[in-house]
């Protein structure tokens, strides 16, 4: 079959998946991901030979449904940057204005806690407290309200969310004068509010061309974790980075508790009550937004990524709590205590903000008219800040970025 097609599409772009080059399901993923690029799934033909079902059976059910996930996550990410793009690069170099500290690491040999917000955090937070003095605690910025009401510190509160909600998780961090103790570990095109200033941040770099060249040349020194949809995946990596040591995940639950959708206290809480009324109560719109967030299927598509991943790391992944993806009950060892000194480190970022911006762009001008880059750096900067399809010259591309960098 496969020369036959492609002699009939001579322009597209042809991957066989042979059963038996896949014992993984993670590496049909990582597979999909290195060939196929940031494309609308419109464009993508899935064509089965069915033969291959009698004789593999399960297996072949096993990874054509790899496929199907890959496609749906593509799809979703496709979604969201047609959403953000233009905000996230507006997002880049306003923040890169605002960088005056920059947080260094060492790997470490400790234990680390990562939290999520979903209701499954609330029964591990007992824990939590009792051993924060003996690991590193990751927390997505979702769930920071929660463990400050219940007095414990995160070492690194991590955002990666482009959305301007996303700064409603993030208010309740200055109010509180946590940033004293606690570093922020953010992509810059996260929204980040103009209070983070002088917090020191582990800068995380999604690993695409204009990203890479920019910070090069400032250099800014970063952390390379790709865009994976989620904080939760994304603090997870970050934290196989961090420390050799085992991980814990708590509040990463992907499902409801009933329609509870979320740990208390939770940042978005006082929206739904102060618009609630006897015509619209506060459990009316938890019943609603469980329903809508449902309906989108994004915590199915999370879960299934890290059932994916599962067996491709290494075995130091548990849960705290009840979980259906990690395992649990493994337990979490009152070690002697962390010196924070040891692994992370403060350096000061000279930053002269009325240029910053200016060399940022100049370098990615720069990169535009090397061949070895042009084409991927055009392919990701036209997706994000034009519409899907659209043909646009380098001058075009230029005027839009000058645009954006000058106005932040």
């Amino acid at each position: 079959m496969i020369p036959v097609l492609q002699e009939r599409f001579k322009d597209s772009t042809i991957i066989a998946l042979h059963i038996k080059d896949f014992s993984e399901p993670s590496l049909v993923q990582k597979h999909l991901e290195e060939k196929i690029p940031n494309i609308d799934v419109n464009d993508i033909q899935i064509i089965e030979w069915r033969p291959s079902l009698n004789h593999y059976k399960e297996a072949y059910v096993n990874l054509l449904s790899q496929v199907v996930d890959f496609i749906k996550r593509t799809d979703a990410g496709n979604r969201t940057t047609a959403a953000f793009g233009r905000r996230w690069i507006r997002n880049f170099f306003r923040n890169l204005k605002n960088i005056n500290k920059n947080l260094l690491y060492k790997q470490a040999e400790i234990p680390v806690i990562i939290t999520g917000s979903s209701p499954g955090l609330e029964k591990a937070l007992p824990l939590i407290k009792e051993m924060q003095d003996s690991c590193i605690i990751i927390a997505a910025s979702s769930s920071y309200l929660a463990l400050h009401h219940n007095g414990i510190k995160a070492d690194l509160i991590i955002s990666t969310d482009g959305g301007p909600w996303a700064l409603k998780h993030l208010y309740p961090f200055f109010r509180h004068g946590s940033c004293d103790n606690t570093a922020l570990a953010v992509n810059l095109c996260s929204a980040l509010p103009s209070q983070c200033c002088e917090t020191p941040r582990l800068l995380i770099n999604d690993g695409s061309f204009w990203q890479n060249i920019i910070l090069h040349e400032l250099s800014l020194p970063s952390v390379l974790i790709p865009q994976r949809g989620t904080v939760t995946a994304t603090a997870l990596e970050l934290a196989m980075i961090l420390s050799c040591g085992n991980i814990y995940l708590a509040g990463m639950d992907f499902s409801f508790n009933d329609i509870r959708s979320h740990v208390k206290p939770y940042s978005f809480d006082n929206l739904f009550f102060t618009c609630a009324d006897r015509f619209n109560p506060f459990y009316s719109q938890c019943f609603t937004r469980s329903s809508l967030i449902n309906k989108g299927g994004s915590m199915d598509i999370y879960a299934a990524w890290f059932k994916t991943q599962l067996p491709s790391w290494q075995k130091r992944i548990f849960a705290i709590g009840e979980s259906n993806i990690f395992e649990t009950g493994v337990p979490l060892k009152n070690n002697s205590g962390k010196n924070k000194n040891e692994y992370f480190k403060i350096a000061a970022f000279n930053n002269n903000d009325s240029q910053i911006a200016e060399k940022g762009v100049a370098a990615l001008f720069a990169a535009l008219k090397n061949p070895e880059y042009a084409e991927n750096i055009r392919h990701e900067l036209t997706s994000l800040l034009f519409s899907s399809g659209k043909k646009v010259t380098d001058d075009e591309l230029k005027t839009e970025i000058n645009n954006i960098a000058r106005t932040q």
